[in-house]
């Protein structure tokens, strides 16, 4: 600000020199009497004060502004508003655009994978399915579901569903009469779990059937380090018979021994599916009983993929493998492994192990459990 004094014979004059010199916006500061003149008139200042020339104009500006501003404040917040419905209409448009273009991979050999399917075609890819069956089932959802239910998403899910149930090969549980008899033997790679899951099949069949079946276990595996001392512990708890067999001849003698029992798991050596020497070698106690019929099942682990679940049946077939069970389920969120693997061998499932508890752990297989599995990406338990 500018400070301006301005001189009069009396305060009024000096007040008016000052307003028209520095016009009505100068804000008067002081009025004092200063000196008396020879004459005897007395002499009077106002002081004022102005603002500069360029504040002035920002001031002017500003205020202009604001009055603009005011003015159009409605039709600003309606052009904000237009703006809004405007976004939510371009979402719209992407949304769809999306759908139609929904993933790269949306074409699938000759097949263009609709929108609608989208979520299924995406539970497939998570759950590594077999590509090729990917494309079977999808062809023929195509072309089997009503084109009235496309638009449901859970109509979509139950037809995938029930797609799927047909593909699962399952071996239903039906326990043995009074007077039959069975022998099991698991087979399979180091550490897929095989006598976990005999000591939880054998509590199974002697305690939570109702049956009162007799249960004895035989044991081919002197090659692993403690195998047959977790083998005891648990027919210890269980009061059951255990044999310990070392070599192929005397696996007759041992089945002998056991020849009241209902149900008798044998329990062998594990080995990479590499190792043809140590799978021939199961082959070799199973000549010395060629007479009896001993069910084969091959034991797998979940959580691996499913080339290498192929690599493993290929070395074991040469068992003349007859039943699946899978087991290490809680270790793994994808599941199409087994479904592809299980449909491609034509092999079906007997039991899943879902953990190590010894015998809550195991769920007597059917294509429904698997399947949510499948759908949730993680093992279900019941």
């Amino acid at each position: 600000m500018n400070m301006l004094s301005f001189l009069g014979e009396t305060p009024t004059i000096a007040l008016r020199q000052a307003q028209e010199e520095c016009g009505e916006d100068a804000i008067v500061i002081s009025t004092k009497k200063i000196s008396t003149q020879q004459n005897g008139k007395s002499m009077y200042e106002v002081v004022v004060a102005v603002e500069d020339e360029q504040k002035k104009k920002n001031l002017q500006y500003t205020k202009t502004a604001i009055t603009k501003a005011s003015e159009n404040s409605q039709p600003i917040k309606t052009q904000v508003y237009d703006f809004k419905e405007e976004i939510l209409k371009m979402q719209s448009v992407l949304e769809q655009v999306q759908k139609s273009i929904w993933n790269p991979k949306s074409q699938l050999y000759d097949l263009t994978i609709p929108p609608e399917f989208a979520s299924m075609y995406n539970i497939f890819e998570q759950n590594e399915f077999d590509q090729e069956m990917t494309y079977t089932i999808m062809k023929k959802t195509i072309k089997q579901l009503p084109i009235a239910l496309k638009s449901n998403p859970k109509k979509v899910n139950d037809f995938f569903k029930l797609i799927l149930r047909r593909v699962i090969p399952i071996k239903h549980e039906v326990p043995l009469r009074k007077h039959q008899r069975k022998i099991i033997m698991m087979v399979g790679p180091t550490g897929v779990g095989k006598t976990t899951t005999i000591s939880k099949l054998a509590a199974r069949y002697a305690y939570k059937l109702g049956q009162n079946y007799k249960v004895g276990i035989v044991t081919l595996d002197s090659f692993r380090v403690g195998a047959i001392e977790q083998l005891q512990a648990y027919t210890n708890i269980m009061r059951l018979p255990l044999e310990i067999v070392k070599k192929p001849e005397g696996l007759s003698e041992a089945l002998l021994r056991l020849k009241d029992c209902n149900y008798i798991f044998i329990d062998t050596a594990g080995s990479s599916q590499y190792d043809v020497d140590k799978i021939e070698l199961i082959n070799e106690y199973q000549k010395r009983v060629e007479e009896l019929p001993i069910e084969k099942i091959l034991v797998l682990p979940a959580n691996v993929k499913h080339s290498d679940l192929l690599e493993i049946y290929k070395n074991y077939s040469r068992l003349s493998i007859d039943y699946l069970t899978f087991t290490k389920l809680d270790e793994t969120r994808s599941f199409g492994n087994l479904i592809s693997f299980a449909h491609k061998t034509k092999k079906s499932i007997t039991y899943f192990s879902i953990g190590q508890n010894v015998p809550d752990d195991l769920i007597v297989s059917d294509s429904t459990y698997l399947i949510d599995c499948f759908m949730n990406k993680q093992c279900v338990r019941r």
